[in-house]
């Protein structure tokens, strides 16, 4: 397909800049049969039924966003000096990670580059150096840091700032209210560089009313890479390339997901991270299976649907992968009626913003 398919026109001012409190308050537009039914996020347990199984993806977003200067030895021995800013994206060893660094034009392989020094906080925090090792062609920079395992997480948790999205950054900057905002209540796992989104809405007394209600619930792991993010640039949607996040699903969280289908019960993503993961951990015969691996999995219209029954999730980009993943699972057609639906009704777009309840199209 050809990615104009997905495109919509957003008003500005539909982007949420902080979400709304408390967070279960949200509005929540359910898609179900081609129909279109407006509610509130704290109404999930109404529509949900005993038995249901409800999937969270446990990651806890870290502070992956470093400002820094790069340090180069000029022609005649002099220090040549850049001031540069790198989004981690995924771990590769505990010394390496690979990031999307700007201005990616002046960084060479073999360039130093210290971080923290010019935050404020450089002085009380510290800083961490890395060397540059290699550069891909897909914008990704291959940092090796000086410190490694739980060093270097301290020292990332010195120097770095919690990683907005680009939509909000670009309007304010970050502060200390997003430490908390942009954080689920249930994470537990350090590694994302990216809130799965959908997650935010959930409150204690939400998790209660569930769990009251009979509906089970679930964690899997998928570390969020700042590939998130990326515009699709290829115009048609086979050209594309996805970045690859490591993921986890447990033997027991397997065994108790396939013990609710047995049972006539759904699985129920709570954001597209889980639904990614799962479908990534089911073979073709709906049996789903442990895993411990990275996934790259791109859906687009036409994908059959092995593990999931509804979706909970936000509303996402003009021609983003994960707005097309929302049309392969409710309907292209229904998808663009409910976003226009969405915007004409002031619904408010992304990261901070309202929620959906999808159900899968039959």
């Amino acid at each position: 397909m050809k990615t104009s398919d997905f495109d919509f026109d957003l008003p500005e001012d539909r982007i949420a800049l902080r979400p709304v409190s408390p967070r279960d308050s949200a509005r929540f537009l359910v898609v179900k049969d081609g129909q279109l039914e407006d509610r509130i996020v704290r109404d999930l347990p109404d529509l949900l039924q005993p038995g249901d199984a409800l999937v969270f993806n446990d990651t806890r977003v870290i502070p992956a966003r470093m400002s820094g200067i790069r340090e180069r030895v000029g022609p005649e021995g002099e220090t040549l000096t850049v001031e540069v800013e790198a989004t981690l994206h995924h771990r590769d060893a505990p010394d390496v990670w690979s990031a999307f660094m700007k201005p990616g034009k002046r960084l060479k392989v073999g360039d130093r580059v210290r971080f923290g020094t010019d935050t404020d906080r450089a002085c009380e925090m510290g800083s961490v150096d890395a060397t540059i090792e290699a550069k891909g062609d897909d914008g990704l920079v291959t940092l090796k840091f000086d410190l490694a395992g739980p060093a270097l997480d301290d020292a990332i948790r010195n120097v770095g700032v919690m990683p907005l999205p680009p939509y909000i950054a670009a309007k304010r900057p970050e502060d200390d209210q997003d430490q908390k905002d942009y954080q689920t209540v249930y994470a537990e796992h350090d590694g994302s560089v990216a809130a799965p989104t959908a997650g935010l809405h959930f409150t204690p007394e939400l998790l209660a009313a569930l769990k009251e209600r009979g509906v089970s619930t679930h964690a899997v792991t998928l570390h969020v890479g700042a590939g998130t993010f990326l515009p699709v640039k290829a115009d048609d949607t086979k050209d594309h390339k996805m970045h690859s996040e490591w993921g986890t699903v447990s033997q027991e969280t397997a065994d108790a997901l396939n013990e609710v289908h047995a049972k006539g019960g759904r699985i129920v993503c709570v954001g597209t991270t889980s639904l990614r993961l799962l479908e990534s951990a089911t073979g073709e015969d709906g049996i789903i299976r442990p895993f411990h691996d990275d996934t790259a999995i791109f859906i687009t219209p036409g994908y059959k649907f092995r593990a999931v029954d509804v979706l909970m999730t936000n509303f996402h980009l003009p021609k983003s992968t994960l707005f097309m993943l929302v049309s392969a699972f409710a309907g292209f057609e229904t998808m663009h009626a409910a976003y226009k639906h969405a915007i004409e009704n002031e619904y408010r777009f992304y990261s901070y913003g309202d929620g959906s309840l999808l159900f899968k199209a039959h």
